[in-house]
């Protein structure tokens, strides 16, 4: 552009009689000729600096169509998968910023990731067994798109047109270490690592053998995996007191009390080394302090900030036709649940919108069917079920619908991260045994109690929560918003912190010690 800038005024002058200076012109375009090799020099130097380090997944292909046809189930994603696996295997080195301003500081500092470069067998070899992970159902089309599944059709206008996925909500080990390869903070030196990540797809590891009646295999990677870390320099640092890691499952699935062939899960939360790291799962244990719950993932990954905000505006202009709604299943085998209550409360109400899932109910399983409930409702309940937690309780939330919860490890206890410490501006609680019991209120005399303006605040709240609750595309990256991931980066690097500090404390503490023991015991060796 400047060159044709430089003939045109040329031709200009000459047009007027004023004649061709054409020396600054060419030291115009030699200047312009030069940037370009001098960026390349700068560049690979810089490269020769801070070499990437290599990540293990990849994000697939946009999209499971080939030659814009609909996608075949299942070899089209099996390709995806592969696609994942080859470049997982070929490094796919992502590229970091130096993040170094111009006034040379250094934006990262206190703030660098290190990202351990585990042998396959930790994750990329998980993924390709995806076909036979559950007995009755291949997942391998939920690895596609970077782990998000194969896009929602939107006939029925419950979604928005893009951004939204048939995401698995135990699906989470791909996504977020995807997610971590955006963070704008890598470095391959871990001595200036602020923390330290473990790509290890716990979540996928343990559900290969869920159904298995071999303890050792369902060990076999637990235990691997701790002999590897707990040999390397970057553990040694701080005793993988700086290490985190991340299974999409429960913690239920990680701490098998026994060796019994026969008892459920791995023990991955047996193992002393792990109880150093930060352990990140959709429901922690409510009596361990080194695990911490990030939300399930919903269906939802905006690509950019106008997907969340537009999201948002829509959620806002909804019409609330009901006061409040549950969309679930009774647990018959569970005398504690208090599901059945529910169920015949809201059936019987003509303020709840019910949508009663049984085993071989298929409508459950599509998402439309129960967003478009919570986005009609006021409130949406949100009891236990197999375990404590919910996705649910995220896709009501998304839908901007206020949850009702009725156990303290619902959320309370759990998303401390992601969710405001006044659990009154968001969410109602209605305790479990006043429900079991009888002795309180009904559920729609509680909720009716809730003046208007109150209820409206409380929704606002909610909508205002969901770009802190979803999981970005990672194939993309937000602008200005933070996702799930980056509110969890920054609680995890915030608690290292912490750890670190507490151990300079002590190591100065025991020097001092050793000093003032030194001093005693030469000044006993003098006076006697």
């Amino acid at each position: 552009a400047s060159a044709r800038g430089c003939v045109t005024m040329e031709r200009t002058t000459a047009a007027h009689g004023v004649g061709g200076r054409w020396l600054p012109c060419l030291v115009l375009l030699a200047v312009l000729s030069a940037t370009p090799w001098l960026l390349i020099i700068h560049c690979h130097r810089a490269a020769s600096v801070s070499t990437p380090h290599p990540s293990l997944v990849t994000a697939a292909p946009a999209s499971g169509r080939e030659g814009g046809s609909q996608p075949r189930f299942p070899s089209v994603q099996e390709q995806q998968v592969k696609n994942l696996l080859i470049a997982s295997a070929a490094g796919d080195e992502v590229r970091r910023s130096s993040n170094v301003g111009v006034t040379g500081e250094d934006a990262c500092r206190g703030r660098y990731l290190y990202v351990h470069d585990l042998p396959p067998r930790f994750n990329a070899d998980i993924l390709a067994d995806c076909r036979h992970w559950y007995p009755w159902m291949d997942m391998c089309p939920y690895l596609v798109n970077g782990g998000l599944g194969a896009p929602l059709d939107n006939a029925d206008g419950v979604f928005a047109d893009e951004g939204w996925y048939a995401t698995d909500h135990f699906g989470l080990d791909v996504i977020f270490h995807a997610r971590v390869r955006q963070y704008e903070c890598l470095t391959n030196d871990s001595s200036l690592a602020a923390a330290v990540f473990v790509p290890y797809y716990a979540g996928f590891d343990v559900v290969r053998h869920l159904w298995s009646n071999n303890a050792t295999a369902k060990d076999a990677l637990p235990v691997e995996l701790v002999n590897w870390l707990t040999r390397r320099p970057e553990w040694r640092a701080m005793g993988g007191r700086d290490h985190f890691v991340m299974s999409g499952r429960t913690a239920w699935d990680h701490q098998r009390q026994t060796d019994s062939d026969s008892e459920w899960g791995n023990k991955l939360f047996r193992l002393p080394p792990v109880w150093n790291m930060t352990v990140l799962l959709v429901e922690k244990l409510p009596w361990t302090d080194f695990d911490f719950a990030v939300p399930y993932p919903t269906y939802f990954h905006p690509a950019k900030d106008a997907d969340v905000l537009q999201w948002q505006q829509r959620m806002q202009g909804m019409k609330r036709e009901f006061l409040f709604s549950f969309a679930g299943g009774e647990r018959p085998g569970d005398p504690n649940s208090i599901r059945h209550h529910l169920i015949r409360e809201c059936g019987a109400s003509s303020f709840c919108n019910l949508v009663q899932c049984h085993k071989s109910e298929k409508n459950c399983l599509v998402p439309s069917t129960f967003m478009r409930v919570f986005q009609g409702a006021r409130f949406c309940l949100q009891p236990p079920g197999d375990t404590y937690t919910r996705r649910s309780a995220f896709d009501a939330i998304l839908a901007g619908c206020v949850p009702v919860f009725f156990h303290q490890d619902s959320a309370y206890r759990q998303y401390r991260w992601h969710l405001p410490d006044d659990r009154d501006t968001y969410s109602v609680f209605i305790s479990e045994e006043d429900v079991r019991s009888g002795n309180a209120s009904s559920v729609e005399e509680t909720l009716r109690q809730i003046p208007p303006e109150v209820a409206e605040r409380m929704t606002e709240t909610v909508i205002g929560l969901i770009p802190r609750l979803v999981y970005a595309d990672p194939r993309s990256k937000l602008q200005t918003l933070r996702d799930a991931v980056d509110f969890t980066v920054e609680a995890v690097i915030d608690r290292v912190s912490k750890l670190r500090k507490e151990m300079d404390h002590g190591a100065s503490a025991r020097e001092h010690l050793t000093q003032t023991a030194t001093k005693v015991s030469s000044k006993i060796k003098t006076d006697y």
